[in-house]
């Protein structure tokens, strides 16, 4: 009984500071959406408002960038937000470092002044097919201008796609125009061996709809593993879905043209091409280990050269490091390479990537196309590659492939003989007639560095 007295008073005073505890959470929330964008309180991003439409709709796929809507993943301005993510890729946690340590503001928005693109990309029909392009956004050099009036209102608005000049100074240029294979024109290519080119620097914009597709399964799906790999990190994958647009934080990709830009609305124009995957020991550094730098470098004189023949050069340099899985892993498999029984053999080139990685290669070509759809190719005359994958991507999406250009045997480096037969046994292209060597194929040891 005395028990039960007690239950009697407590039960008022309960239900009494729930409710204070409600008020509470009300007005602490009334204040918080009228506050300026701080960093004392957190705005939940990862729900819609109730009965709430998105403020700028994005029409994947329409006709004109009026049409299809600018792409926001601004931070400071929630409520126009239209895609998951923000902008800068990877770059964006180097951002947030900046507004922690108090060097940036946090609602600062880019003066665009005089950035506008160096060159005229022109519009193609690729840019609204159905399905063509689905990790890039065809506007995005363009939303300075077309969307310069919801810019000056305080939309923050960025470009995902940038166009300059430069010259490449590269010294194999210089031993080209030594041994002749090069011309010194004063135009592409200058007397101290640079070379001209326009580039194209391109962040990744992702129509979730279109990567499902491509990758052969449901937005769903998608959409879940998304978010369970990346530990949760973008919860507005699983909890949006009415946003269909996805700002990745990966690397992006550079294109580089070489000769006469305009051209590219000419169908006869005369395209040689290089699509090539990120390789910083090589293309960088000079390691021997693989053929990345050398096929590069071989790339970019066949792309002057073509375009001192009339034609223009394209070079795609994609940010896939490691096949795409990392320098750390790449490494990794380097010396299980160096060190198994019978030595670094091409015989097992792929199995211990593999054995590491837990897949060959992760890079998966079907969105590499979409640059090069971007820029309105139907055909490459000369495709400066004997990756099997990047041509069957290139063929199944539409871009024919008129000659393959493979990597002179002079040019491959003393310790990159492994992987080129090991490469060629798995099916890459060849001018002669397929040898399986890669039982002979065997690498320097770690002690012989």
């Amino acid at each position: 009984m005395r028990g039960s007295k007690a239950l009697v008073p407590t039960e008022p005073l309960k239900i009494d500071r729930q409710a204070r505890r409600k008020r509470r959470a009300i007005s602490f929330l009334v204040s918080a959406m009228n506050r300026s964008n701080r960093t004392d309180h957190i705005r939940i991003t990862s729900h819609p408002e109730p009965h709430g439409k998105t403020r700028y709709p994005i029409h994947w796929g329409a006709p004109s960038a009026r049409e299809r809507g600018p792409v926001i993943g601004t931070v400071s301005r929630q409520g126009d937000r239209n895609a998951i993510g923000s902008h800068g890729g990877s770059y964006a946690l180097y951002r947030a470092l900046a507004v922690s340590s108090g060097a940036l503001d946090p609602i600062r928005r880019p003066d665009l002044t005089n950035t506008h693109p160096a060159v005229t990309i022109p519009q193609v029909a690729q840019w609204s097919e159905p399905g063509r392009i689905v990790s890039l956004d065809p506007w995005g050099h363009l939303v300075a201008d077309v969307f310069k009036t919801q810019i000056a209102e305080g939309v923050d608005i960025r470009p995902t796609i940038a166009i300059t000049k430069a010259r490449l100074d590269l010294n194999e240029m210089q031993n080209a125009i030594v041994h002749g294979r090069l011309k010194v024109d004063g135009d592409l290519v200058h007397a101290n061996g640079s070379i001209a080119v326009s580039k194209i620097a391109i962040d990744p914009v992702w129509y979730l709809p279109g990567i499902a597709h491509r990758f052969g399964c449901s937005e769903t799906t998608l959409r879940h593993t998304l978010f369970e790999q990346t530990a949760g990190m973008f919860p507005e994958l699983v909890t949006r879905p009415d946003l269909h647009v996805f700002l990745p934080p990966i690397g992006g990709t550079t294109i580089y043209m070489f000769g006469d830009v305009e051209k590219l609305s000419d169908s006869t124009t005369k395209i040689t091409c290089r699509v090539h995957d990120e390789c910083n020991g090589s293309d960088v550094f000079g390691s021997d280990i693989c053929t990345c730098r050398p096929y590069l470098i071989h790339g970019i004189e066949e792309c002057a050269r073509a375009a001192q023949q009339g034609g223009l050069g394209i070079i795609v340099y994609n940010r896939k490091e490691g096949r795409a899985l990392g320098e750390v892993t790449k490494f990794l498999v380097y010396n299980a390479r160096k060190r198994q029984e019978g030595g670094d053999a091409a015989s097992a080139y792929f199995e211990r990537t593999e054995c590491v990685a837990g897949v060959q290669d992760a890079r998966f070509q079907q969105l590499m196309p979409d640059a090069l759809h971007w820029l309105g190719l139907r055909r490459i005359d000369r495709l400066v590659s004997m990756s099997d994958m990047k041509y069957d991507a290139l063929v199944g999406q539409g871009i024919a492939v008129v000659e393959r250009v493979p990597l002179p045997d002079e040019l491959v480096p003393a310790d990159a003989h492994v992987e080129m037969a090991a490469k060629k046994a798995a099916g890459y292209y060849s001018p002669e007639l397929p040898q399986d060597d890669s039982a002979a194929s065997v690498g320097r040891s770690l002690d012989k560095y």
